[in-house]
């Protein structure tokens, strides 16, 4: 399995859980494999099973716990969105975060019940990067991405634990995981050669799916307008022309109109749910990132979760779907 090393900033990696963190606590990075949060939560979920949930919600609300472990530890929501434990949100306990959207739109909350009510598993999604000792959910432009683990703790609740993205607080950081950095510069290089060739130039090599923006991985480039209209794509010729601007993905989120709120606001990272190939074209978390062009034309690519944790991560419906 592919291990992805991720940075943890200690104490402050909040899941939609409330506004802000301990101040006094200062942000430390240490290495943390995808494996290591996955066993973490397992834990935590074993120990729920075993404990009762009275006594798991006081050791998991525990500051200095057995599942507060420096920069990790254990969350908890019931499957109406209900926060049950947080051993820093203690004011946020018993209020509905049911229906949180991180600041392109993606239900993390929503997407977290249903991935634990099918047996647990990775998701990801955008939350603010700690600033001076606390985060700050209304502040847009410190999103950055996140990998959590989620994994049912009983009948009516689950249990989490995330971290950041290594280097996804900009230029000058660590590096990203390879496949993301791949990705990015994908990007970076179609919307320069977009600025340089021009569109028409661009969007030929674009759709070429054995062009420069197709890399031996598979990660491949695509445009669209502000519109929505898809330009160029190397893989969806014949929807080329077409405004997909209101397609929906199972859980609600319009996610091309919020691609390209993204590009429209200067470009960066947004994540989205789009079908994998790789997995039957089921449904899964995808990592984006995208750049404006100029005025009337945009870029982007994207990675798959699975991609980045090693595990296949395709999603299940929503929990009305499954009958919830």
């Amino acid at each position: 399995m592919k291990r992805c090393y991720l940075v943890v900033m200690a104490f402050l990696l909040v899941l939609a859980a409330g506004c802000s963190g301990p101040a006094e606590t200062e942000a430390v990075e240490e290495n943390v494999t995808t494996e290591d949060l996955a066993g973490f939560v397992r834990e935590a979920a074993d120990y729920a099973a075993s404990a009762g949930e009275d006594a798991a919600f006081a050791e998991f609300n525990n500051e200095a716990g057995r599942f507060s472990r420096g920069a990790l530890y254990v969350f908890a929501y019931d499957y109406n969105g209900t926060l049950l434990a947080h051993p820093y949100e203690k004011d946020a306990i018993g209020t509905d975060r049911g229906n949180w959207i991180d600041v392109r739109g993606l239900p993390a909350i929503r997407i977290g019940a249903a991935t634990a009510a099918n047996g647990g598993g990775y998701i990801a999604y955008l939350y603010p990067a700690p600033e001076n000792g606390s985060i700050d959910e209304t502040a847009g432009d410190t999103y950055i991405p996140k990998i959590v683990y989620v994994a049912p703790a009983g009948e009516t609740w689950w249990v989490a634990s995330g971290v950041y993205l290594s280097g996804a607080a900009g230029p000058g950081t660590e590096p990203y995981p390879e496949p993301v950095s791949a990705m990015v510069g994908l990007v970076e290089r179609g919307a320069a050669y977009g600025r340089e060739q021009g569109a028409e130039t661009a969007f030929a090599e674009i759709s070429n799916a054995s062009g420069m923006f197709v890399d031996p991985e598979g990660h491949y480039l695509y445009a669209y307008d502000y519109n929505g209209t898809l330009l160029a794509h190397p893989h969806l010729q014949d929807s080329i022309g077409t405004s997909l601007i209101g397609r929906q993905d199972p859980f609600g989120m319009e996610n091309i109109r919020a691609l390209r709120d993204t590009a429209e606001s200067g470009g960066g990272f947004i994540v989205f749910v789009w079908p994998n190939p790789e997995q039957e074209n089921r449904d899964e978390l995808k990592i984006g990132y995208v750049l404006p062009v100029d005025d009337t034309w945009w870029v982007g690519s994207g990675v798959y979760l699975s991609e980045i944790t090693g595990e296949s991560a395709p999603l299940p419906g929503t929990l009305k779907d499954q009958g919830a």
